[in-house]
């Protein structure tokens, strides 16, 4: 079956294609009784407005491009949901793309959406380089970067404070009385996991025990990256008595290689985890955890994006959103 055009709407409803055009876009100077032919021609011959010719008649295609490293991970599907949900309110559709967290991906992803006239790009990833801020710089239309930093802080974005969340965090092993404290951190070079360990670092600092290199453990936050980090970690000659996850995935990995060997999780060693996402009360014990609210960061950088695509007024360009603590059961 050939596709209905707008051509053949305006013949069957008997006016003219920019009648037709005005029905579609939601132009409010057309009489009810004309509207009404026009939408009962559409009906009949099943017409569907390209967004894309539409878009470039309008130069909006009502679309937003969201770029992240995995849909299938709990951590990211909850962000996509924050900015599925408000785009909707907003009246936009949203191309989701998985980026793998590899850095050509990441850009051809990029010029990939601005090819399909996207009006906006939500974007997370994991490193920021000059390539992406170039990139991001030269769109022709806004970018926000959720849960991702960016040095520069040129580009606009939406985080909590990770410093200050680590720092909380290894505040509270150490009030239990801890003294060998180790970190599973993210990536290495990402500035997220940078901040976590400069958290982990300063309350250590401040409790006056010295940093020990063989108590930082580098995974990158997979459960098997967390297994593996409880089996290198439960080796030393001095185990630590507590150790703190970059994030939940990473902690049930940690929980479960301490399990393995036949330790109590809390007893003979704490775990706190990072992220609060399901998983945190999935497992048992329950996991003492760092919430980073996911859904909120979502929500927040579609909004914001929102603002820039419409031209309001921006207060804030780089939003930095509350976390806090919970305890469960794996610490004490």
């Amino acid at each position: 079956m050939n596709s209905v055009t707008i051509y053949d709407v305006a013949r069957e409803a008997n006016v003219s294609m920019a009648t037709v055009s005005r029905v579609v876009n939601g132009n409010p100077n057309v009489k009810p009784s004309t509207r009404k032919k026009v939408l009962d021609a559409i009906e009949k011959l099943g017409y569907r407005p390209n967004a894309v010719a539409r878009g470039l008649a309008s130069k909006k295609t009502t679309t937003v491009g969201v770029i992240i490293p995995d849909i299938s991970s709990v951590f990211f599907a909850e962000l996509a949901r924050g900015i599925e949900d408000i785009a909707t309110m907003y009246k936009y559709n949203i191309i989701l793309s998985n980026s793998d967290q590899n850095k050509n991906k990441e850009i051809h992803l990029i010029n990939t959406m601005l090819g399909k006239q996207v009006d906006g790009i939500v974007f997370m990833g994991g490193t920021i380089t000059e390539d992406h801020i170039k990139e991001f710089k030269s769109a022709p239309v806004p970018v926000v970067l959720a849960a991702t930093v960016d040095e520069t802080s040129e580009i606009p974005s939406v985080n909590i404070d990770y410093e200050q969340a680590s720092y909380e965090a290894v505040q509270l092993l150490l009030k239990h009385g801890n003294k060998r404290i180790a970190i599973v951190s993210g990536p290495l070079d990402t500035v997220i996991n940078d901040e976590k360990i400069v958290g982990y670092r300063k309350a250590l600092n401040e409790a006056g025990i010295s940093f020990d290199e063989e108590l930082l453990v580098k995974g990158d936050y997979t459960y098997q990256s967390g297994l593996d980090a409880a089996e290198y970690l439960l080796k030393l000659k001095e185990p630590p008595t507590a150790i703190f996850a970059a994030s939940d995935e990473m902690a049930l990995g940690v929980v479960h290689g301490i399990q393995d060997r036949g330790l109590q999780v809390p007893g003979d060693i704490e775990v706190f985890g990072f992220d609060n996402t399901k998983l945190a009360t999935m497992i048992r014990p329950t996991l003492t955890t760092v919430v980073q609210p996911m859904y909120d960061i979502g929500a927040v950088s579609m909004r914001l994006l929102t603002k820039y695509m419409n031209h309001e007024e921006v207060t804030e360009q780089n939003v930095i959103l509350p976390h806090r603590i919970v305890e469960r059961n794996s610490t004490k």
